[in-house]
């Protein structure tokens, strides 16, 4: 089993595409500056290359861990220690039966879905609150979250 750098690349580069459909202010961007107490002249004075640099790799981490939740594959592959060659038989068996098994953009979007509300919710639900943030400011980021994790899932499972 290995990692497809090019899926979670394409799965990361995916959260740039959500963002600037979700931010713009049309979609949620105008609620969401209100919530979060920003300004648009705050948001104009920044360095993009550092800011879409750096979500790039925290998408990136985080599609790198996603793939262990969207491709059951990778639990046969952890049970036998991470090395094919040491596996039994019963092994080459099961990955023969089972190893494109669920592997579907589908599938992939609904534990991605699943992950993102039970996961990313939470813990924004619970900045938002040692923060003093309003419920608004929950639904509109871990919104965001949510939309990329069941995105960023389905491309991952399905790029074998």
């Amino acid at each position: 089993m290995n990692i497809n750098f090019l899926a979670i690349l394409l799965a990361a580069l995916s959260t740039l595409v959500v963002g600037f459909i979700w931010y713009n202010s049309k979609v949620f961007g105008t609620i969401w500056m209100k919530e979060a107490g920003l300004k648009e002249e705050q948001l104009q004075n920044f360095n993009f290359l550092k800011m879409f640099g750096l979500m790039i790799v925290y998408a990136f981490f985080i599609a790198i861990i996603l793939q262990f939740l969207v491709i059951h594959q990778f639990g046969a592959f952890g049970m036998i220690g991470g090395d094919p060659s040491k596996a039994k038989p019963s092994y080459e068996v099961f990955m023969a039966d089972y190893g494109t098994a669920f592997r579907t953009f589908k599938h992939g979007a609904l534990h991605g879905f699943i992950a993102g509300l039970l996961m990313i919710l939470p813990i924004i639900g619970t900045n938002a609150l040692y923060e003093r943030k309003s419920f608004k400011y929950v639904l509109v980021t871990a919104g965001f979250w949510i939309v990329c994790l069941t995105i960023m899932g389905g491309i991952i499972c399905t790029m074998q």
